[in-house]
């Protein structure tokens, strides 16, 4: 007795699939739902299993044979060589033919990153940290630059607090003097204008200078050297998926009229929400709190404010969807993938997270249903992941925009304070928007963009918001 194993359906839109590698051979022996074969579709790569126990008799499909849903892959036996007819012509015979398509699987081109690829660890601070002169003595803090003496009393949250409202101010020159020299400027009484230290100072009190010290380069990190790899020198045919995915992206340029708006965000208050909750988010939920789901959550909220970004374009008319499926991109061995959180309005960062962390996992590993890599209105790409500051992303059809997150990085930002201009340590990040200027304009992406800035930017985040 004999049992034939056909292709099984791989999703509402995939009619065949190529076989890309035998994990079974003739005469080897196959347990029940053992894999026998990988097979590869224009979503997704996949493993067949076997439904019954036996030995392996005949295989119809050579690697590389495209062949259609139901037609027969291999005969599981008993091992004594009975036959049982095909249930279908063998694959080899099948055309070649590109599958339907019914949903993007947009490509970064510097990525990626996603969604999650995993994430640069990014430092925040707490608090935004006045910058200090290029050279700081350890005993004192000094104040912000500005033309008065001391910093405002009635200082705004973006200041420090920890910054010192009586300490004279210091030029950096006379700063740099005395840590040459190794003076404690907190020791010194300044002969200036309301007690400001001055060179004068610093060189009676101070020794020669400590060149050595001074002069010593910062230790560079250690380089380790990238191991050759063994492409190199080589020729080898594309896959089914790069072939699908080189096919879209040169469509998809030649459909649509691509703009890409970038904006840049201060995420300082969020980097604060996040370190404060990071600890007990991981011991609840087993999954690390990234920067993404916030990115995600402000803007799907903003999609439902401005639903052209989430449109799609069909003939002469425009298509607004009750619903914001968003697709995340991730970067796997195959290729990007972009798996799609289905009806994402609503829910919370935590479920956010959630999703994003087994889908991204699931990719990686080839267990995704098709249908899970299908239906997105709006795609979601982490080219930060990698450290890009800002990217221009492309537009896969049927979607109309694609939102590029850049790495979040700390850098000296300029911010007013009591009528003053100071320089502080932020948390920075660029979002870059690419759209179909077919149907969105430049003000449609400004408005949606300044949208997401703004809540990023006040971290106004609720706990049902959070879900935590």
């Amino acid at each position: 007795m004999s049992t034939n194993i056909n292709l099984p359906a791989l999703g509402e839109s995939v009619t065949e699939g190529t076989v890309t590698r035998w994990l079974k051979k003739v005469g080897d022996a196959v347990a029940v739902d053992e894999p026998i074969v990988e097979i590869s579709t224009d979503k997704v790569d996949t493993e067949v299993p076997s439904p019954v126990a036996g030995v392996l008799e005949e295989i119809f499909a050579n690697e590389d044979d495209v062949i259609a849903v139901g037609a027969p892959l291999a005969r599981i036996g008993d091992g004594g060589g009975s036959s049982a007819a095909p249930t279908a012509a063998p694959a080899e015979t099948a055309p070649i033919a590109e599958a339907p398509v019914s949903e993007p699987a947009p490509v970064a081109a510097e990525l990626p990153a996603p969604v999650e690829a995993p994430q640069a660890p990014v430092v925040s601070i707490p608090e935004p940290v006045v910058v200090a002169p290029p050279v700081v003595a350890p005993p004192v803090v000094a104040p912000p630059v500005v033309a008065a003496p001391a910093v405002p009393a009635a200082a705004s949250p973006s200041v420090s607090s920890a910054v010192s409202t009586s300490a004279p101010y210091v030029s950096p020159i006379v700063r740099k003097l005395a840590h040459d020299r190794g003076v404690d400027l907190s020791s010194l009484s300044g002969t200036g204008i309301g007690g400001r230290i001055r060179k004068e100072d610093v060189l009676a009190a101070g020794s020669a200078p400590t060149t050595a010290a001074s002069s010593a380069p910062v230790a560079a990190a250690a380089y380790t050297p990238e191991p050759v790899s063994e492409l190199r020198g080589t020729r080898i045919p594309m896959s089914r998926l790069r072939k699908v995915i080189a096919e879209r992206a040169v469509a998809s340029m030649i459909s649509t009229a691509q703009l890409t708006t970038v904006v840049e965000v201060d995420v300082t208050a969020v980097s604060d929400l996040r370190d404060s909750l990071k600890d007990g988010f991981h011991a609840r939920t087993g999954n690390k709190l990234t920067f993404l789901p916030f990115f995600v959550k402000a803007a799907v909220d903003a999609l439902q404010a401005y639903p052209i970004i989430n449109s799609t374009v069909q003939g002469d008319d425009i298509v607004y969807p009750a619903v914001e499926n968003v697709s995340i991109a991730v970067d796997t061995e195959r290729g990007l993938l972009t798996p799609v959180i289905k009806s994402a309005a609503g829910k919370s960062i935590a479920t956010i997270s959630g999703e994003i962390a087994d889908l991204a996992a699931r990719t990686r590993d080839n267990k995704l249903n098709p249908d899970e890599l299908a239906g997105g209105t709006f795609t979601v790409t982490n080219t930060g992941s990698r450290g890009a500051l800002f990217d221009t992303p492309v537009v896969f059809l049927p979607q109309s925009a694609i939102l590029g997150l850049g790495a979040v990085v700390k850098r000296p930002v300029v911010l007013s304070h009591g009528g003053s201009d100071v320089i502080a340590i932020r948390s920075m990040v660029y979002l870059a928007l690419s759209y179909d200027h077919r149907i969105i304009d430049g003000a449609d992406a400004a408005r949606f963009l300044g949208s997401i800035k703004s809540r990023l930017e006040s971290g106004a985040f609720s706990s049902a918001d959070l879900g935590v």
